[in-house]
């Protein structure tokens, strides 16, 4: 083992607490994140790692993240993800599905029901990049209603 690959035996783990994750995170419309791990609010350096919900029928603004590289995991709720030239392709996911999202790729994020929360574990790297782009009309959205 070299020198630079010792264990760091001073390093402890960070733990927040339900109800004490950050809240100001970048945002996009209806799609909702608190942090749990980041650097903003714990000794992470390269790595976000939280949760998005989107109440029912809701939907985030079109986004991209930037360099951050992208994994999702599907706690509660049916999810769509819209990409591709004018939002025309999707992915359909459910609760136990995982996703990764690559950089700079413009997506939406949406609620496909009208009755039922929708929760995300995500976890991106570097950090929590959030570049909104500008809005589209729900009906380009194809299957989406709102509440």
């Amino acid at each position: 083992m070299t020198t630079e690959q010792q264990l760091d035996t001073s390093a402890v783990p960070v733990v927040t607490h339900h109800g004490q994750e950050l809240d100001n995170t970048g945002q996009s419309g209806g799609a909702v994140r608190v942090s749990g791990v980041s650097p903003q609010h714990t000794p992470a350096t390269r790595i976000w790692y939280g949760k998005v919900s989107n109440e029912p029928g809701y939907r985030s603004l079109p986004h991209h993240h930037g360099e951050a590289e992208t994994g999702g995991y599907v706690l509660k709720g049916r999810a769509r993800i819209w990409y591709g030239e004018n939002y025309q392709e999707y992915l359909d996911m459910s609760e136990g599905d995982f996703v990764f999202v690559p950089p700079f790729m413009p997506h939406v994020e949406g609620n496909m029901s009208t009755t039922e929360e929708l929760v995300w574990l995500t976890c991106r790297t570097p950090d929590n990049i959030v570049v909104n782009l500008p809005e589209v009309d729900d009906s380009t959205l194809e299957g989406y209603r709102r509440a």
